[in-house]
């Protein structure tokens, strides 16, 4: 198991353009947009450093089968390259990465999101979207099932935790995703403190650059 501890970084390095153009595709996490802080910040590092790749950037629908259908189509078009997941994106990203085997990025990512939404059935409204959306109990199994049990190539896994999550708990993704490259990082938050810092390191785990 590759684990590397280390207090969060305070600068960003520069990273320059070359190698073949990639299809890199980020998924949101829950209740989150293709608007969200590190979607942006993303978006506009590709659109500024990366422009060689394709970037795509869907919005999500709320529903596990309605999203996991629009993922199978959007792969199905266009096959990832390296597919990039933050919360439940991660777990998304994780299901994508072995049907498509293609690298994967994942983000504080949630591993079991069938027991963690369970806590929070109910109506939402969400204010980016301008859209209510509801949590149903019908949702649980569908997502238990979507549930990768085994990684086949951990090899292609790079995980980056921060220990300060808040919603989710990191140890549970340490576990699970054991043989990958693991970052952790102590402190931080859900949201991933300090994002932006990390694009070098993705960049280079997945030969962007």
């Amino acid at each position: 198991m590759f684990v590397a501890i280390r207090p969060r970084p305070t600068s960003t390095m520069g990273v320059c353009c070359r190698l073949k153009a990639k299809t890199v595709l980020y998924l949101h996490g829950f209740a989150s947009s293709s608007q969200s802080e590190k979607a942006v910040i993303i978006r506009d590092f590709f659109h500024r450093e990366l422009p060689q790749h394709q970037l795509l950037l869907p919005d999500l629908p709320y529903t596990p089968k309605e999203a996991d259908d629009l993922l199978q189509q959007i792969c199905q078009q266009t096959p990832p390259d390296v597919v990039i997941g933050s919360s439940l994106g991660g777990f998304l990203a994780t299901r994508l990465a072995e049907q498509f085997n293609c690298q994967a990025v994942l983000i504080n990512p949630a591993v079991h999101p069938h027991l963690l939404l369970r806590q929070h059935l109910g109506r939402y409204y969400h204010p980016v979207r301008a859209e209510h959306y509801e949590v149903d109990a019908s949702h649980l199994p569908i997502l238990a099932a979507q549930q990768v049990t085994h990684i086949q190539q951990p090899q292609q896994y790079l995980v980056l935790l921060q220990t300060g999550d808040e919603v989710l708990d990191y140890r549970q993704a340490l576990e699970f995703y054991a043989n990958c490259h693991l970052d952790v990082q102590e402190g931080g938050d859900h949201g991933y403190q300090d994002f932006e810092s990390r694009l070098a390191d993705i960049v280079k785990f997945c030969q962007l650059a």
